[in-house]
C-alpha cells in the first residue's frame, strides 16, 4: 500500500487527515510519524514530499523522501517566509545567479529539463511567481540574458558559491527596494482609505444634500 504525503521536514504531527489515510493500513500512527521525522530531519523548515510503502501483512513501513518543491528551496535559501502576494508590485528577496544554479542542480533529476541551463530557466520561472529578484533584476530579464549567452560560464562550471561581497551588494540593493515598496504600499493604502471615506460621506443616489440651516435671527437693523 502506497501513501503520498507532503510533510513539515522533521516535524510531522498527527492529525485527522493523516489518521484517515493511514487507517486502512492498520499501522500505529506514532510509529509512522517517528519514521517520517527521522527520514526528513535534514529538511527542517521545509515542506517535503514523502511516499510511504506499507506492507499491510507484515506492517513494515518504508519511507521514501523526495526533494522539496522549488518554491520551498527558494524560500529556504533566501530566508523568505513566503512568496509575494503580488509579484508585480512586491518582491520578497534578491538572489544571486549562483544560488539559482545551486537549486537547479538539486532539482535537475526531477525536472523535465534537458540540461542544467534549462533547469536554471525553470527555477527562474518560479522566482517570477514568488516575487524574487535575481541579480537585482526581474527573472524574465535574467532568462533573456541567459539566451544571449550571459552566465554561460557560470552554468557550465556549475558555480554555486556566492561571495560575501556580492551577497552584501545584493542585500543592500534589496533593502533600498524594500523601503521604497513599503512607502509605495503605505501611500496606496492611505489613498484607498481616503477614497472609501469620501464614498461613505457622499449622499446616497437619489438623496438630496441637506440644506444649510437658515439663520434664525435677522440681522439687527442699523440705527438711523
Amino acid at each position: 500500500m502506497q501513501i503520498k504525503l507532503l510533510v513539515e521536514g522533521g516535524d510531522m504531527k498527527p492529525g485527522p487527515a493523516l489518521s484517515q489515510k493511514l487507517g486502512p493500513a492498520g499501522v500505529p500512527l506514532n510509529e509512522v510519524i517517528q519514521k517520517v521525522n527521522e527520514s526528513t530531519q535534514n529538511f527542517k523548515g521545509l515542506k517535503v514530499p514523502v511516499e510511504l510503502d506499507i506492507d499491510t501483512r507484515t506492517k513494515d513501513i518504508d519511507v521514501k523522501v523526495f526533494s522539496p518543491p522549488v518554491s520551498e528551496l527558494l524560500k529556504k535559501e533566501l530566508g523568505a517566509e513566503k512568496g509575494s502576494g503580488d509579484h508585480k508590485q512586491m518582491q520578497v528577496a534578491n538572489a544571486s545567479i549562483e544560488q539559482i544554479i545551486s537549486i537547479a542542480k538539486t532539482k535537475l533529476p526531477g525536472l523535465l529539463s534537458r540540461d542544467l541551463k534549462a533547469a536554471v530557466k525553470t527555477i527562474l520561472g518560479s522566482c517570477t511567481s514568488l516575487g524574487i529578484l535575481v541579480e537585482n533584476k526581474s527573472p524574465k530579464e535574467i532568462i533573456s540574458e541567459i539566451d544571449e549567452g550571459k552566465y554561460e560560464r557560470d552554468i557550465q562550471e556549475e558555480r554555486t558559491e556566492t561571495s560575501e561581497e556580492k551577497k552584501a551588494k545584493l542585500e543592500k540593493f534589496f533593502e533600498i527596494r524594500k523601503t521604497k515598496q513599503e512607502k509605495d504600499m503605505k501611500a496606496l493604502e492611505e489613498a484607498k482609505a481616503a477614497e472609501e471615506a469620501a464614498k461613505a460621506e457622499a449622499p446616497a443616489e437619489g438623496e438630496e444634500k441637506p440644506e444649510e440651516a437658515e439663520e434664525s435671527e435677522e440681522p439687527e437693523k442699523l440705527e438711523k
